[in-house]
């Protein structure tokens, strides 16, 4: 048996191209008749292609959380469903629990417990011990036993004293729970784990994150999408950071971070922050990157500047904040993180 899990050779993954022009038709020609002559023998034209994956090798180690990050729209959904299934490969080749996942598609179904973020794997007009029994019974595990996992799944999600209640009444953070219950269902050793936070309050997301650490500790392999810098930072023993479907960076987060070790990270909170502000700020010599996010409170903006040269950089900063009804609230030099490590790499804050 192999050392890894997963494993992706030259993964890719094409779709056909939206063309820009709405409903008329590619390349302007705007006629739906055939043309004179020989128009109808002709050949057709290739129809354009969107690589939303483009050449992704992985090898993930049995027993490890892998964290895959990426910016909205970087391929690591496409990449997922490729690895369970969902979603065959244009070219290249993938195997999970060393089956492939083309040619052997149902034992990989059977290695895996899956988490999608964004779809309903459970229903909601069933309770939560009736979606259990219900996908027990899918996986074809024998009536005693089915009970018997059922009632330990429904404990240790901590949802034994709601089991009866339809999910329609649960909040999304037991929703999530029950999901991730159903898919440790039938004991699968790697789990594929797609934004499982996501929407969830700071409680409930903390308690599902201790839940992905003890799976670890049980042996399980885990590959876990996030768009959570912090979770990605704690639980994982190694990332990979995808862009515009391909793997541009892997090492554990120790080792991303040193990668910027040189550089310093100048936070700001401005009021009224306006776009040429920033312009003027990426001009200056020691800025290499900048990323500005909203606040939640009024007209409050964040702004990240990685600078190797954070004393020079400090007056001419201050010098370009100022007037127009922007103003400078606060200003830190804080030591670079696993954000500043992928906005450095992608050019881009992880929600971009």
């Amino acid at each position: 048996m192999s050392d890894f899990a997963i494993e992706a050779d030259r993964l890719v993954k094409k779709f056909p191209a939206r063309p820009d022009t709405g409903d008329k038709p590619v390349n302007g020609d705007t006629s739906t008749a055939p043309k004179r002559g020989f128009s109808l023998f002709r050949k057709k034209e290739p129809k354009p292609m969107f690589t939303a994956v483009d050449g992704v090798d992985l090898q993930i180690k049995r027993g490890e959380i892998f964290g895959l990050l990426g910016p909205n729209g970087a391929g690591k959904s496409t990449t997922i469903r490729m690895l369970c299934t969902l979603l065959e490969p244009t070219s290249g080749s993938a195997r999970v629990n060393g089956f492939d996942v083309v040619k052997q598609a149902n034992e990989v179904r059977r290695s895996l417990g899956t988490v999608l973020a964004g779809e309903r794997s459970i229903y909601w007009k069933l309770s939560g011990r009736e979606n259990l029994e219900y996908f027990a019974a899918l996986y074809h595990i024998p009536s005693a036993v089915a009970k018997q996992r059922v009632e330990d799944l429904l404990e240790r999600m901590e949802i034994k004293n709601r089991a009866n209640e339809l999910v329609e009444k649960y909040s999304t953070g037991m929703r999530q729970r029950i999901a991730i219950a159903k898919a440790l269902l039938a004991r699968p050793p790697i789990l594929l784990l797609d934004e499982p936070t996501l929407g969830l309050d700071p409680q409930a997301a903390r308690n599902l994150r201790e839940l992905i650490a003890q799976l670890k500790q049980e042996g399980h392999t885990i590959l876990l999408t996030t768009h959570y810098m912090e979770e990605a930072d704690q639980l994982s023993d190694r990332i990979g950071i995808i862009d515009t479907g391909k793997v541009i960076a892997l090492d554990t987060p120790a080792g991303l971070k040193r990668h910027i070790d040189q550089s310093e990270v100048i936070r700001l909170e401005v009021l009224g922050w306006q776009d040429y502000v920033g312009d003027k700020l990426r001009a200056l010599s020691e800025i290499h990157s900048l990323v500005a996010r909203k606040q939640d409170e009024g007209d409050l903006w964040e702004v990240n500047l990685q600078s190797n040269d954070s004393r020079a950089a400090l007056p001419r900063i201050v010098e370009h904040i100022g007037g127009n009804g922007t103003r400078l609230v606060n200003m830190n030099i804080v030591k670079p993180s696993l954000e500043d490590v992928f906005i450095q790499l992608t050019g881009k804050a992880l929600r971009d």
